[in-house]
């Protein structure tokens, strides 16, 4: 009897709703800007809007999220959830910090 690898789980969920905001803001960075990374991330903390750009991110995890629901993929879109709720955390850290 052979299994197969399943993707309903909450740790393949966190895991990708983590990694899809970063892969967004480097889509972003390599698409608009010129410089580096960490001039890019910084002229936006200096323009005070690090946290607007990371909400920003975090809309590919809807997408992401509604996959999962309607592939029947419930645990998958819990940690997509629960992923998304630690980036919303880390924003409103970098907001009133």
């Amino acid at each position: 009897m052979k299994t197969e690898p399943t993707l309903n789980s909450m740790a393949v969920g966190l895991i990708s709703g983590l990694i899809l905001p970063v892969m967004t803001v480097a889509v972003i960075w390599l698409v608009r800007y010129d410089g580096g990374l960490f001039e890019f991330i910084s002229s936006f903390q200096r323009l005070g809007m690090l946290s607007k750009v990371i909400s920003l991110a975090t809309i590919p995890n809807l997408l992401l999220f509604f996959i999962c629901i309607w592939t029947n993929r419930n645990f998958s879109a819990r940690g997509i959830i629960f992923a998304t709720l630690i980036v919303a955390f880390i924003m409103l850290v970098l907001k009133f910090a």
